[in-house]
């Protein structure tokens, strides 16, 4: 096939005008085009009054040598795109099936892929099924009922089920897993358009029946998804290590030993075999966290970001991006919006639902953390976007000062004796949260506190919302969010919203709304895996977002899909749970 690109059309152009643009790049009549692919289109936005759609395309047509000689350009070449191949098996087998624990992206695309290659996983999650989570997450909006292991957090499809569900990534992706990823989403039910448009989403709503889907498939192929099964516990037992190093030891000297994935505990009391763990849980496992951590699973802290949600009319963020006629067109904007402060931290928006909501995402009683979500239509009165900073282990206590109350000072205590004690360091990031979690709990009495960003900037509660009305799932209350962050956050925070109102019109406008606090961007902890995607436990594979290594869903389902390959080139399928 031949690629065409920066192919530029007007946002107004129909499929037939596209094909007759691309046989008049290639000089040929459109007849001659035996098959069009949209390989990507992104919105060109950089001219108010030319806003165009600007395409990839890869072409089948006659005499396509001929074409390129003729054409002599590089917008015309040979399309050198590699299709996916997942590795042949193993030789070793398996005597029990993988368990993967975690249904987030990760896990169910990790077993979705063993599934599709005869290895019948057992995905193992500690929330419920989608439409009873569904049930329980709205329930939980509506009268503050909250199932700690059924929430926005924990259940079928993982955090990422209660978002705007963007599939975008800046992953490198030479194997064509990204693309892999697209066109599963769209095979079980996401619009096709996904596996083209420059920024990819789903929503909430379709996500849903998505994730049931893989669900399903799996389960059909001989997998198992049991629900409400929290691993409590690993096993493990010895095993000789078989590394280069220590094949090459004399005879006489007694080979190293080191520990092997033998099975995991559920709920505390049954034990399931497995010589191969998948742990794809979320950034929000804090319990399993201090279990791998009590475990001596080699883990360490790492860097993440917090901040607050802020909404404006998604009205008023068209008008700034492409204009209302444009915005008819093209649908509700987003935005990426980017700040160095005065003092070297970094300011920036994250997670921008276009048309959506803030959501209450809390997981744990007492504590208290929020989120954004948009439908597939993108169609509610705001916008909102996190807006965070980015923090390092060396921040967490320098971050934190001394409040009133015994959970704050136990947290900050805790914080101390994690960052004294070298074993467990790792955990020192996950009190930090809690202290956010639990100031703003108390700020907004157990409801999503909210304000005004001039009474932000004052340091003072707001009374009452101006034209910015509220778009929040679960109840709300107004509080100085100032008294939630510290304080070098909080002017990070300001310093930003100002430079970004010269960016886009009206963004440091003094009725934004901001909501707090948003402190579940990505993991605190990552667990150490090697090349191979392993840890030094022989068999346990850390995967996804919390253990790591992704940023989103779409890099989670990438990742889920790494450690499946890994797994299938050392292992044939076993005969265990069948």
């Amino acid at each position: 096939m031949l690629r065409i690109t920066q192919v530029k059309m007007p946002i107004t152009h129909t499929e037939e005008d596209l094909r007759i643009r691309a046989a008049k790049l290639l000089r040929v009549s459109d007849n001659q085009i035996k098959k069009l692919v949209i390989v990507r289109q992104s919105i060109d936005a950089r001219k108010r009054d030319e806003i165009s759609f600007s395409y990839v395309l890869d072409v089948e047509a006659e005499q396509e040598e001929k074409i390129v000689r003729r054409c002599k350009n590089d917008k015309v070449s040979f399309s050198k795109e590699a299709s996916y191949r997942f590795p042949a098996s193993g030789s070793m087998r398996l005597s029990h099936r993988p368990v993967i624990v975690g249904s987030g992206p990760a896990g169910l695309f990790c077993g979705l892929m063993l599934a599709r290659h005869g290895y019948k996983p057992l995905i193992l999650e500690r929330g419920g099924p989608v439409q009873e989570r569904k049930e329980k997450v709205e329930a939980f909006w509506k009268d503050g009922t909250l199932d700690v292991n059924c929430n926005v957090q924990f259940g079928e499809g993982g955090a990422g089920t209660f978002s705007d569900g963007k599939l975008n990534t800046l992953v490198k992706d030479p194997s064509g897993r990204n693309r892999l990823v697209l066109s599963l989403f769209a095979e079980f039910g996401a619009d096709p358009s996904i596996t083209w448009v420059h920024k990819p989403h789903i929503g909430t709503d379709v996500l849903m029946g998505i994730v049931k889907g893989i669900r399903e498939e799996i389960v059909r192929l001989g997998g198992e998804v049991r629900f409400y099964s929290q691993v409590t516990d690993i096993l493990f037992e010895e095993a000789e290590d078989l590394s280069a190093e220590a094949e090459g030891m004399p005879g006489e000297v007694q080979k190293p030993c080191r520990r092997k994935i033998c099975g995991v505990v559920v709920n505390g009391k049954e034990e399931i075999p497995t010589e191969v763990l998948v742990l794809a849980i979320g950034h929000s496992a804090r319990d399993t966290f201090s279990m791998l951590n009590a475990r001596e699973i080699p883990m360490e802290a790492k860097a993440f970001a917090v901040g607050l949600r802020i909404q404006h009319p998604q009205e008023m963020i068209d008008a700034s991006q492409y204009g209302q006629e444009a915005a008819k067109i093209l649908g509700a904007a987003s935005y990426k919006l980017t700040h160095t402060c005065a003092n070297g931290r970094g300011v920036y928006s994250f997670c921008m639902c276009p048309g959506g909501f803030v959501v209450n995402a809390s997981s744990e009683e007492g504590r208290l953390a929020v989120n954004g979500m948009s439908y597939h239509a993108r169609d509610g009165e705001n916008a909102n976007s996190a807006l965070i900073v980015t923090i390092t282990p060396e921040d967490f206590l320098k971050f934190v000062k001394f409040g009133e109350g015994k959970e704050e000072t136990k947290r900050i205590e805790e914080i101390k004796e994690i960052e004294k004690e070298e074993n467990t360091d790792v955990l020192a990031g996950i009190a930090f949260q809690r202290v956010l979690e639990e100031r703003a709990f108390r700020a907004g009495k157990g409801k999503v506190p909210v304000q005004l960003y001039g009474d932000f900037k004052e340091n003072r509660c707001s009374v009452k919302f101006g034209a910015v009305k509220p778009q929040i799932k679960g109840e709300m209350a107004f509080a100085n969010l100032q008294e939630v962050l510290p304080a070098p956050l909080v002017n990070a925070l300001i310093e930003g919203i100002e430079r970004f109102g010269r960016v886009i019109p009206g963004f440091h406008r003094e009725d934004a709304l901001l909501a707090g606090v948003e402190s579940r961007t990505s993991s605190p902890v990552r667990i150490l895996r090697d090349k191979q995607l392993e840890s030094s436990v022989l068999g346990l594979f850390p995967c996804g977002e919390g253990a790591g290594y992704a940023g989103g869903i779409t890099s989670a389902a990438m990742d889920g899909i790494k450690v499946a390959e890994e797994i299938a080139r050392r292992f044939g399928p076993g005969s265990e749970g069948e």
